[in-house]
């Protein structure tokens, strides 16, 4: 018996079908069906870790299970690559971006080639190659000339670490995605991409993504956050700002208006901004209200603050009452109108601010069942019933109530049914060197103008430096200055480069041809979109998958493709996560420099370098920030990347997290052994007990059944489990003869395929068989095989499980009966609590229930 060598054995298999081209696309009509499989592709940051290799493995399982499957299979890879950190790495290290980002990618290439992966290579490219970009600025161009693309002056998010602008989505808590900074306000003349106008498309277009996960749809519609209402006009009184002799608000509740308490106006609200010229009070408020978080959720949780402006708003339905007007640091100038009619009795946030101002609660909405005495305390109530307190609309349930409501106050010529959404338009404009050029001119006497098509790419200058904060193609002493292509005079490009979710919104289709002349070959996007299954972070379900999507849209308007939504299926990975170690000085500790002594529960952490004790903290995932990460070439180097590969998808359900483990993998790679030894023991020639062959040939087609069906359904923990059961039972099998065993391990060796690669093609290649393992057809069960001619059969007393009966399958119900009332071990339960069988119910090879008494 040899032992199985991953060093010698990986290399040769990834040089094997390096030099076969393996993994090429096919080409041209092949009559095969097609698969698109494609994970997120990677930021270049300069190494990945197993916590990275997680979704790519699962990509690859995928991938060649459908190759496996006769699918002409489409897998490529490319670099998500524009961006701040290369700035931020030019400012800290002084090296060009570029020369940053592409040294980086370099590494990670090598790397991911490591881990075996399935990838089609000659399709790769990076967002900052002028190859692909140049291609983005012309269908920028395309969606401009249709409309698409506007140009405004608005309220941005401005991160002042980055020094650029975020979009909404960008902003987490209140900070910046990347830098983590506090957030400002701040008015800039920026580029937008109309999405609004896709919102309901693309809310409606998620009832047919029945392959997504439902909380990624949930959260992409809470984030459109299209309402149904009506915008109501309220009549100002008072000292009030010339301009603004009334307040529109929306409402979603119109059934409520006559619980009414006061109006409230967002902190930037233009009447807020008005009234806040002539007061300092209220100026001063508006300034304290900025200072909180920019979030709905940070919103919600704060104290609810206000300021009473001291004008009155006359209501709407009865011109004879009149409520305050408030300025409210709840309130989102975002939504809606940015100002709201507050219902304190039906909505929480109201109430608490009504309680805190001791305004009125009024309840209009009375509980089914609720006596006339029905009123609010601490809790809003916001559940059905009938409406009272409310004119005409009393005893109306609520959503009669909403329709009279608005068929009112359209009548009254106050307001209308409406709907609005919380999406906006996307912003675009980011402050910084290292992004797509907006391919624009400035003109005076021509206004923004589109660079001309022959004149594409607008390529970056090289010549920059970092060393003043803000952005370098602002200050480049000759790049902007250009001619205006229109009348010739002086004029200046645009030195904003674009988001680069614009540059991950539409790589996918752009992977289908990477070569082609147009943007998106259209003959091949038909071919090989929508993306079969799509693999990524869940922490990407708004902010990448809804630009994607409205982008897939725009383009298939616009004529580019045909497909409008880019990812039939989703699947979103769990994280794989690493204890973190640090030492006495706060800095981290890489585990590689770890040593853990256990004893008993308690564990040890001690750095081998210098033999101080550590700090063991949480276990978070893997990052480079923490130094809690492992890198495929340690795993290479001590136990093969096929045991890495197995590990990070057996441990636990791929959608949740997996705790690395050096236990876990020297588990995975006791197993490749032990897969190893079956087939490098194998004899041909021997012959076997019959009983034994078929035994094994069922225990075989069980197996594939299983396996199949577990990478199917995306189960690869389950999958691989039935695998580890299988090659027990193989070895168990030890006596089957050389045919059963052979047919035995020609299935293993497939089915192990896509989750040890390396492992199965040297196991394939010992079989004897020709070719390689790669291209073999994924094994078919026989359904004869895999249904047993003997079934156990539970027995149950009152409910309980007593005992068990083994019965042919089909056995006739009387034949049951007897044997479960002749089981030991119901006769001795029965005896030992003195009872009796009052009646038999048997559930054909299912179950046999007792009723004793």
């Amino acid at each position: 018996m040899t032992r199985y060598d991953p060093r010698t054995a990986e290399p040769r298999q990834r040089a094997r079908w390096e030099a076969a081209k393996a993994f090429v696309t096919p080409t041209g009509e092949t009559g095969r069906p097609k698969y698109y499989v494609l994970e997120m592709f990677p930021y270049p940051s300069g190494n990945i870790h197993m916590g990275h290799a997680r979704n790519y493995v699962m990509g690859d399982v995928v991938a060649r299970h459908k190759r496996a499957q006769g699918f002409d299979v489409l897998h490529p890879m490319g670099w998500d690559a524009f961006g701040m950190p290369a700035e931020n790495a030019a400012m800290e290290r002084g090296v060009h971006p570029g020369d940053w980002t592409w040294s980086n990618i370099a590494a990670m290439r090598d790397q991911l080639k490591l881990l075996g992966l399935s990838l089609d290579w000659s399709r790769e490219f990076a967002t900052c190659d002028p190859a692909y970009y140049g291609k983005q600025q012309a269908w920028f161009i395309e969606l401009l000339k249709r409309g698409l693309v506007y140009r405004k002056e608005g309220v941005v998010n401005w991160d002042p670490v980055d020094n650029t602008v975020l979009a909404n989505e960008q902003v987490i808590d209140g900070r910046g995605w990347r830098s983590g900074a506090e957030v400002e306000k701040k008015k800039l003349t920026q580029w937008f991409l109309r999405i609004t106008d896709y919102a309901d498309d693309l809310v409606e277009g998620l009832a047919s993504l029945d392959r997504w996960p439902e909380k990624v749809r949930l959260m992409q519609a809470n984030w459109i956050g299209r309402s149904t209402g009506a915008r109501v006009t309220w009549p100002l009184k008072g000292d009030v700002p010339s301009g603004f002799e009334s307040v529109e608000v929306f409402t979603t509740r119109p059934d409520t208006l006559y619980g009414a308490s006061f109006v409230g106006l967002a902190p930037d609200h233009p009447l807020s901004a008005a009234i806040a010229q002539r007061s300092s009070e209220a100026a001063a408020f508006i300034a304290e209200c900025k200072k909180g978080g920019a979030s709905q959720a940070e919103i919600d949780q704060a104290e609810k603050i206000g300021f009473d402006t001291g004008l009155t708003a006359i209501h709407p339905l009865d011109p004879t009452r009149t409520v305050p007007v408030w300025i409210a640091n709840f309130i989102l100038s975002e939504y809606g109108t940015g100002a709201i009619f507050a219902c304190p009795a039906h909505d929480q946030r109201d109430l608490d601010f009504a309680r805190k101002y001791d305004l009125p609660v009024i309840p209009v909405v009375r509980p089914d069942g609720a006596g006339e005495d029905f009123a609010v305390a601490d809790e809003a109530y916001v559940g059905p019933g009938r409406i009272f307190n409310s004119a005409d609309l009393d005893g109306l349930d609520v959503e009669a109530a909403k329709k009279a409501a608005v068929a009112r106050i359209e009548a009254a010529g106050l307001g209308e049914g409406a709907t609005v959404y919380r999406l906006r338009d996307w912003g675009v404009s980011r402050q910084r060197y290292w992004g797509c050029p907006i391919p624009i001119i400035h003109c005076e006497a021509c206004g923004p103008v589109p660079v001309p098509a022959d004149q594409l790419p607008v390529e970056l200058p090289k010549d920059v430096t970092f060393d003043v904060p803000g952005n370098p193609l602002d200050r480049h002493p000759t790049w902007k200055h250009v001619k205006c292509p229109s009348c010739g005079a002086d004029a200046r490009r645009e030195t904003d480069t674009l988001d680069t979710f614009v540059d991950s919104s539409w790589y996918f289709a752009r992977f289908t041809d990477p070569t082609a002349d147009a943007p998106i070959d259209k003959a091949a996007a038909n071919r090989w979109l929508p993306v079969d299954q799509y693999i990524g972070g869940v922490e990407h379900a708004i902010l990448h998958l809804l630009y994607a999507r409205f982008i897939t849209r725009a383009l298939s308007d616009a004529g580019l493709m045909e497909v409008k939504e880019p990812f039939a299926g989703l699947f979103t990975q769990g994280m794989v996560v690493h204890e973190t170690y640090k030492a006495a000085d706060g800095k981290w500790v890489e585990p590689t420099d770890v040593e853990i002594v256990a004893d008993g529960d308690r564990r040890t952490a001690t750095r081998r370098s210098t033999g101080e004790t550590l700090t063991i903290g949480d276990i978070e995932k893997m990052s480079k920030s923490k130094k809690n990460v492992v890198a495929p070439e340690e795993i290479l180097e001590a136990y093969g990347v096929d045991a890495g590969r197995l590990f990070v998808l057996s441990d636990s359900p791929p959608e949740r997290d997996v705790q690395w483990t050096t236990g876990g993998v020297e588990g995975a790679s006791r197993f490749v052994q032990r897969v190893w030894t079956e087939f490098d023991g194998f004899d041909p020639a021997k012959t076997g007990d019959a009983r034994l062959d078929e035994a094994l040939r069922r225990e075989t087609h069980k197996a594939i059944k299983a396996v199949s069906e577990g990478v199917e359904g995306f189960r690869f923990n389950a999958a691989i489990a039935k695998l580890y059961a299988f090659v027990a039972v193989i070895r168990a099998h030890a006596e089957a003869g050389g045919e059963a065993r052979r047919e035995a391990l020609s299935a293993l060796a497939r089915l192990i395929a896509p989750f040890t690669p390396h492992l199965a093609e040297e196991c394939w290649a010992r079989l004897g068989q020709d070719g390689m393992v790669l291209d073999a057809p994924w094994p078919d069960y026989d359904p004869a095989l895999v249904t047993d001619d003997e079934l156990t059969l539970p027995i149950q007393i009152n409910g309980k499980r007593r005992g068990e009966v083994v019965m042919p399958r089909g056995a006739p119900e009387d034949q049951v009966r007897e044997a479960a009332l002749a089981n030991p071990a119901v006769q001795a339960y029965l005896v030992s609590v003195s009872q009796s069988v009052r009646k038999v119910i048997v559930v054909p090879d299912r179950i046999i229930n007792l009723v004793a008494g």
